[in-house]
C-alpha cells in the first residue's frame, strides 16, 4: 500500500516492489498475476481492516447516532494528500473503466459495505428520533458523493480541501439536512 501511494501504479514495477517486500517479481506475478490485481487484492485487504474499524464504531448502541455518523465521516475522509488509502481507490477508479466484470463486482462489494453502513445508521437514528425522517438509501448516496467529492480533493491536495476543511462543511451539512 505504501509503495502504490509513494509511487503510482503506473510507476511501480513488480521488480521494484519485489525489492521493497522481499520477495522476487516472480512470486509476486504468481500470486497476483497483473498489477491491476495486486492493486485491488491490496484495497480488499486495506478495506477489509477499515470495514472492521467502521464496524466497531457503528455498533456502540449507547453512543448517539450523531456522534457515531461523525466517527463514519472521520473514518471515511482521507487524512490529506497522498493518504495511502484513498491513494488506492484513486487508482482503483481510474482502472475501473477498462476492468473486468469481476473486478468491478469485487469494487461495488467494498463500496456496498460503506453504503450498508451508512444507511443502517441513518434509519437508527430516524427510528429513534435522533434525526428528521427521510429515506436513509437516498441520503446515504448523497452523503457518500459529497463525501467521495470533498475526500478526492482532500486527497489529491487541491488547495483550500483540507481534511479540517471539509470536515466543517460535512458537519455544517449534517446539521442543516439531518437534525429534526
Amino acid at each position: 500500500m505504501a509503495t502504490i501511494a509513494e509511487r503510482g501504479l503506473e510507476g511501480l514495477t513488480m521488480a521494484g516492489l519485489g525489492r521493497d517486500v522481499g520477495m522476487s517479481s516472480g512470486h509476486l506475478l504468481y500470486y497476483f498475476r497483473t498489477k491491476d490485481e495486486l492493486l485491488l487484492q491490496t484495497l480488499e485487504w486495506s478495506e477489509g481492516r477499515l470495514g472492521a474499524e467502521r464496524s466497531a464504531l457503528l455498533s456502540r448502541q449507547a453512543t448517539p447516532v450523531r456522534e457515531r455518523l461523525a466517527a463514519y465521516v472521520d473514518l471515511y475522509v482521507p487524512d490529506g494528500p497522498r493518504d495511502p488509502h484513498w491513494t488506492l481507490w484513486l487508482e482503483v477508479w481510474n482502472r475501473s473503466q477498462n476492468a473486468d466484470d469481476d473486478a468491478r463486482a469485487r469494487q461495488a462489494a467494498i463500496e456496498g459495505a460503506w453504503h450498508r453502513d451508512l444507511v443502517a445508521l441513518l434509519a437508527e437514528g430516524v427510528s429513534r428520533g435522533e434525526l428528521r425522517p427521510l429515506d436513509a438509501d437516498r441520503y446515504a448516496a448523497r452523503l457518500r458523493a459529497l463525501l467521495d467529492g470533498f475526500s478526492v480533493h482532500v486527497a489529491v491536495g487541491i488547495p483550500g480541501t483540507s481534511r479540517a476543511q471539509v470536515l466543517a462543511h460535512v458537519r455544517e451539512f449534517l446539521e442543516d439536512v439531518l437534525l429534526p
